[in-house]
């Protein structure tokens, strides 16, 4: 097939809009079958290959939970998606909800890492969620079925489910207070944390965000995004069925290898107006452009009003350079839509209106860390970008140490409260009781509000994140210490900035060896151990034994050790060259 031949669904209709006004997701998917928008599959370069109505997605998903239930399927029970950009996926989540079960939607395997990397990743997510099923795309099956094996969990490709019988049955009732899905962190593998969501509480984050972009009659949506990922998943797929939007994907890794089709594809549509980025899509795509000069003849991006940008530290001068390189295709400063939220939260907790761009403060670093500043030194600044006001019915607060509210500019630690605070962590009460407080999420970020918007100034507790994708310290130093002669607690894990302005993890590892070329292959093992997890090379620093700082409890301190770090207090052993 050809875009000769298929007609991509539309950006308007008869069907009167409804921002997310609905008391279940399945009420929403119901409505927007009235219409005649939908999802639109696109290969590696931007071509049309698969046009899905709203109305087909919805049939495909009553056929897929009856096949559900027939296989045994009941409320509340778990089903894992392998989260692949497609209409099986589509039909498959949908299903879940319509059967009354919780879709659990898992990463795909990626580029680094390897194969036994992705199979115990997903064999730990499996363990968490205790699903009754995995269903998973054939391509990966050898994968999928041993990480399934592993936990004794049934599995079926997508391909072979569709073989199964679907009898007639009744769906169950589901009601706004049960849960929609569980959606897991991308960089949780050891200690991975699922998110209950209630159907009230997507639907209040979908709808405050589609009012908080003002959402028009017209407004279109592209995205790369991975539909395991909470803005993938939440805001450009959930959102478009619950708010009557059409949209048009790539997959990830057809962005990874052709960033440029994902404003091709914004150029080819008048209605594509929505698209959401972190800060690295915005900074390959500028990267890629800039030995090009017909960015004005290729590309037309006049109309993109809404390009949002959030799930990492948002930086400005990235956001500047993309503006430099594609200002002659109509890009505008002002469609930049800075944001801040969590899963823990659905999605958005702040959104900036739409029109105002990126907003940027400087600040001292000593304000930022909480230290006195040395005088005898200039002082240094930091540019916080703006993330916008709270959605409708959302509070945000910030709080110091001792838990009381903070006035303007001073910095602690954000909090919010709303109807789109999550239910729970999946069977972990302690948790749950750790980070909801009195009805008020702990984020566990650092901020500071000024004149009604939220500036991030630090990130969520110990949580490192490297172009978009999360990466729990544990995972890092948990993986280096499967190396031969480590103990817990011997590996300090997190992020610095390296000499081009980008983020990479660092590793401190407590060194037992005294050979100096075995040191030397000591590192690079540790460094070949860290790709395979991040994907990324890192900085390794072999430190003396006892030197990594410990909490009162004795636990390891990595806000410590990294402020010792970068003090130059903590003294790397130097290595032969």
């Amino acid at each position: 097939m050809t875009d000769d031949v298929l007609t991509p669904t539309p950006n308007d209709c008869d069907l009167p809009r409804r921002r997310a006004e609905f008391s279940t997701f399945a009420e929403a998917l119901d409505y927007a079958a009235r219409s005649q928008k939908g999802l639109n599959f696109h290969d590696m370069r931007g071509k049309l290959e698969r046009v899905y109505p709203y109305s087909e997605m919805r049939e495909d998903a009553l056929l897929m939970a009856r096949r559900l239930i027939a296989a045994g399927i009941k409320p509340r029970d778990r089903v894992a998606l392998i989260a692949e950009t497609g209409p099986d996926f589509a039909a498959l989540f949908c299903a879940c909800i319509y059967a009354g079960a919780w879709p659990v939607p898992l990463p795909l395997p990626t580029t680094f890492g390897g194969k036994e990397s992705f199979i115990d990743q997903l064999a730990i997510q499996l363990q968490s969620s205790d699903p009754a099923l995995l269903l998973y795309p054939e391509a990966i099956g050898e994968m999928a079925q041993a990480a399934a094996d592993r936990q004794s969990c049934p599995a079926e490709s997508w391909q072979t489910f569709t073989l199964r019988k679907a009898p007639p049955c009744e769906l169950p009732d589901t009601g706004p207070e049960d849960i929609c899905y569980l959606q897991y962190s991308s960089g949780s593998t050891r200690f991975p944390q699922g998110v209950a969501v209630t159907h009230k509480a997507l639907l209040h984050n979908l709808y405050g965000h589609s009012t908080s972009m003002n959402l028009g009659a017209n407004d279109r949506c592209v995205s790369w995004l991975p539909w395991y990922h909470d803005m993938g998943l939440v805001g450009c797929f959930l959102s478009l069925i619950a708010n009557q939007v059409s949209g048009d994907y790539l997959k990830p890794d057809a962005f990874a290898r052709r960033p440029l089709a994902w404003l091709d594809m914004i150029s080819r549509n008048p209605g594509n107006t929505l698209s959401y980025s972190p800060t690295f899509g915005y900074d390959i795509c500028a990267r890629r452009i800039s030995s090009q000069s017909n960015v004005a003849e290729r590309f037309d991006l006049s109309r993109w009003r809404v390009a949002g940008n959030g799930a990492d530290m948002i930086r400005p001068d990235v956001m500047q350079s993309f503006v430099n390189a594609f200002s002659d295709a109509g890009f505008k400063a002002s469609a930049f839509t800075p944001s801040y939220g969590l899963a823990e939260a659905v999605l958005a907790v702040t959104v900036t209106p739409p029109g105002e761009g990126i907003r940027v403060e400087l600040v001292e670093e000593e304000r930022l860390s909480g230290t006195p500043r040395d005088i005898s030194r200039p002082a240094r600044y930091r540019a916080i970008v703006n993330c916008g006001k709270p959605l409708p019915d959302m509070e945000v607060a910030i709080r110091g140490e001792d838990g009381h509210s903070r006035g303007d500019h001073q910095i602690g630690k954000v909090w919010c409260r709303g109807p789109s605070v999550m239910h729970s962590y999946f069977r972990n009460e302690e948790a749950t009781a750790d980070a909801i407080v009195d009805g008020w999420l702990d984020t566990g970020d650092m901020g500071y509000l000024a004149d009604g918007y939220l500036f991030i100034v630090g990130r969520a507790k110990d949580m490192i994140i490297i172009n978009g994708k999360n990466h729990w310290p544990q995972d890092i130093e948990w993986a280096v210490e499967q190396l031969p002669g480590f103990n817990h607690g011997d590996i300090a894990a997190f992020a610095v900035e390296t000499d081009n302005g980008e983020e990479a993890p660092a590793v401190l590892v407590h060194c037992r060896v005294s050979d100096p070329v075995e040191r030397v292959k000591l590192r690079e093992q540790i460094s070949d151990k860290v790709r395979s997890v991040t994907g990324m090379n890192c900085v390794v620093e072999l430190v003396p034994p006892r030197t990594l700082p410990r909490t009162s409890s004795g636990k390891l301190s990595r806000a410590k050790a990294k402020k010792l770090y970068l003090s130059g207090e903590i003294v790397p052993i130097k290595l032969a060259a």
